[in-house]
């Protein structure tokens, strides 16, 4: 296991400060507020920790509410809904500085039996024969090296694979909205850590990464890396449908069918790579281009 990702682990492994609350820490983001994926997967972390491991979580719905001071701890507060016969359900909110900054709801599912189906798995390369994100952020030498710095440090514990050029590698012209990135935890999990809720918040944890390059794609944009648009994430929903682990790779084939009023939205399914459907993700985002100076 890597150094940095033992560093995430210990970023996800909440302190329990009293029945039901929990209290986490951030880490360095490539911009100046904690990283979203970071609160839904420490928010998961904590819903998780109220029910009985032979639960899983089935889906999650989430709103942003107030960008994260990184430099403050986040305190979590649990309520358990309901313990129904087949499902539980759990509610969290995140606090900083006595306000709420983000919410969820998540639930869970004891295993059942049932109907199976599932789209097919899209085509695409293997991911061992793709450059890794560090080898393509040091190849641009249009971006400024300490944005490459904090997007390699922010991203070191995860190895994340572009199929095509991101967005922030080729930009000016629009292209189809429809990105694919293999993503997979950068070393094994094992041990008493390699539990099915971990895998569950780290796929969360990655999520909220890459999923609205497919609404910069649409109009030529580079994004955060480059300056040319100011975000960030306002909602996000995932549905996990079968087991995956999150240290084996992982399809996340994204698009972006719509984007309108400051806002763009992104939705993907994420395959494990012998082809079973494991999650549905849909995020909207505020995505604003910039005023030029003068312009009111």
């Amino acid at each position: 296991m890597s150094n940095a990702l033992q560093d995430l682990l210990d970023l996800l492994d909440l302190e329990q400060i009293e029945e039901d609350i929990f209290r986490g820490r951030s880490r360095s983001a490539v911009v100046p507020r904690v990283f979203g994926g970071q609160v839904a997967a420490q928010a998961l972390v904590a819903a998780g920790r109220t029910v009985p491991e032979d639960r899983p979580a089935h889906s999650l719905h989430a709103y942003f509410l107030r960008p994260g001071d990184p430099g403050a701890p986040i305190v979590y507060t649990v309520d358990r809904i309901r313990d129904g016969r087949s499902f539980t359900t759990r509610r969290v909110v995140a606090v900083q500085h006595g306000k709420p900054i983000f919410h969820l709801s998540a639930s869970f599912q004891t295993h059942e039996d049932g109907l199976d189906h599932q789209e097919p798995m899209p085509a695409s390369p293997d991911p061992v024969t793709l450059p890794t994100g560090e080898e393509r952020l040091r190849g641009y030498g249009h971006l400024d090296p300490v944005v490459v710095e904090k997007f390699i440090e922010a991203r070191s514990a995860v190895d994340l694979r572009y199929v095509d050029e991101p967005p922030y590698g080729k930009f000016g012209e629009p292209r189809e909205p429809h990105s694919q990135v293999w993503f997979r935890t950068n070393g094994k999990l094992g041990g008493a850590v390699d539990e099915p809720l971990l895998h569950v918040v780290l796929a969360t944890y990655v999520s909220d990464m890459t999923l609205l390059d497919s609404v910069l794609l649409a109009h030529g944009r580079g994004g955060w890396a480059v300056g040319d648009v100011v975000g960030a994430s306002l909602d996000h929903a995932m549905w996990f449908h079968r087991p995956f682990r999150a240290d084996e790779w992982l399809l996340y084939d994204q698009e972006s069918p719509s984007a309108y009023g400051g806002r763009g939205l992104g939705q993907a399914r994420i395959y494990t790579q012998d082809g079973r459907l494991a999650i549905t993700v849909i995020q909207e985002g505020v995505v604003r281009v910039p005023r030029e100076p003068g312009v009111s």
